[in-house]
């Protein structure tokens, strides 16, 4: 078959919305991970080529019998690994849309409705989060390359005040730039000071207290020249956040630019009553988060917000005969990419949808569920190893052994599936909670589950 009708592309359709709608519907009767068996279905899925033409709808089975059991269960309300909360159903249905859209939001005149939706979601961010009216924001595929983007136009912003242009001479023979994170600042922000050519290892790193907070009285004293330095809005084991203030104070006596990775920590903006947490975090000059994190849309959709747009056409601007001049936001002379899906029109939904108390009642449910989970756990008489500040549990059987055991047992149980992790140079088990489906009978079954696998492993 080589093309299909009208008709067969609304049964197809259909066909696919019901098999989401019955993954969706079953998923919390299955265990989080997918068994054995699932997995081995897998080989189904490796076939040769096929030379002709199929039937559609065939493509479509295959996938849904091989593919759909052999999914970890991160949509649902006991996925606690990595961060991952799950889609909204808004999301979900929203980005269905857009994918039958297909649009290309680089350009306005490449996607109206991507250009307007763009524009609306920007400010709502800014106002929800309490950063500085006006900021850019721009979506890419997650805070890896969001940390990426804003560090780009640090770099960038840094050495025009010293008179460098990087975009025309590159940075051979530029003048020294310094970079400065916490000890414990994320692998990935780590990673991007790499791919922009500052230097993995050239990064004055400032030890970190007990929670992995930058302790700011240990910050260099003999800065002089173009500088950023990287704070941290949730520790990614612990949930702990920096001392902006006092960072940011640092920074605007030098001129440096602040960079804020808040991978999911920055939707703390958005909760009052953690403002002595994030006091100080909207004096930054950039901010890089994740929407698939913690409010909840699919992947991938990376958000990075710039204080002054101007900043990112510095760094990512483009020219070429064929691109026309236009007006209103041009996301592909303000990002690394040219072409890019239109992430904006599912936290549009899910922002409109929830509203401001909305999203603030997410955060806090979620806070609460770690808290109520960190007090299950220790009374059982587990460790505890952080401050339940956000939404990040971090546990610790009584030897490292015991630890590890712990870890595989939880995810070879089913219930709820938690991540491994090292916390000062020991194993621990990270439990994240930022899922919009988990529910208090979900924390409860999981504290159970996880206390029964520890009990268990006590009595051998």
């Amino acid at each position: 078959m080589s093309s299909l009708t009208n008709a067969e592309i609304g049964v197809l359709l259909a066909d696919a919305a019901e098999r989401a709608r019955s993954y969706l519907a079953h998923l919390d009767e299955r265990p989080v991970a997918p068994d054995e068996a699932a997995l081995a279905g897998l080989a189904s899925l490796d076939e040769p080529l096929p030379e002709l033409a199929g039937d559609a709808a065939a493509t479509l089975a295959l996938l849904d019998a091989a593919g759909s059991p052999a999914t970890m269960a991160s949509a649902g309300g006991r996925y606690f690994g990595f961060v991952t909360g799950g889609s909204h159903p808004v999301a979900l249905a929203a980005g269905w849309l857009a994918a039958a859209w297909d649009q290309n939001a680089a350009l306005p005149v490449m996607s109206p409705v991507a250009a307007r939706v763009h524009d609306t979601v920007a400010g709502w961010l800014a106002g929800l989060l309490g950063l500085p009216a006006g900021s850019a924001a721009i979506f890419v595929t997650g805070a890896a390359m969001a940390n990426t983007a804003a560090l780009t136009a640090a770099r960038d912003q840094q050495l025009a005040r010293a008179g460098w242009d990087v975009q025309a001479d590159g940075l051979s023979g530029a003048p020294e730039l310094t970079v400065i994170a916490g000890e414990k600042a994320h692998s990935t922000l780590i990673k991007a000071l790499g791919l922009i050519g500052l230097g993995r290892d050239r990064v004055r790193r400032v030890p970190a207290d007990d929670q992995g907070r930058m302790r700011a009285g240990r910050l260099p004293t003999d800065v002089t020249g173009p500088a950023v330095i990287c704070v941290q809005a949730g520790e990614v084991n612990t949930g702990a956040f920096d001392p902006f203030p006092e960072i940011v104070e640092w920074a605007r006596e030098r001129g440096a630019w602040v960079h804020a990775d808040g991978a999911f920590g920055l939707w703390a903006l958005a909760d009052p009553s953690r403002a002595h947490l994030t006091a100080g975090l909207a004096g930054a000059d950039s901010w890089a988060t994740d929407a698939h994190k913690w409010l909840n849309v699919p992947y991938d959709c990376g958000i990075a917000m710039v204080r002054r747009p101007e900043d990112l056409r510095r760094s990512f601007a483009s020219a070429a005969g064929y691109l026309p001049g236009g007006t209103g936001f041009e996301a592909m002379h303000h990002t690394p990419q040219a072409s890019q899906r239109a992430r904006q029109v599912e936290v549009w939904a899910v922002l409109r949808t929830l509203g401001r108390q909305g999203v603030t009642d997410l955060i806090t449910r979620t806070c609460d569920h770690a808290q109520t989970m960190a007090a299950r756990l220790r009374q059982a008489g587990l460790q505890i190893l952080n401050d339940v500040v956000l939404n990040q549990v971090l546990v610790r059987a009584d030897t490292d052994d015991q630890t590890l055991a712990l870890v595989q047992a939880v995810q070879q149980d089913g219930t709820c599936w938690c991540g491994p992790t090292v916390w000062q140079n020991r194993p621990a088990m990270r439990i994240s909670i930022s899922g919009w489906a988990t529910t208090s009978d979900d924390i409860g079954k999981s504290a159970d589950a996880i206390i029964a696998a520890a009990h268990r492993l006590d009595q051998k």
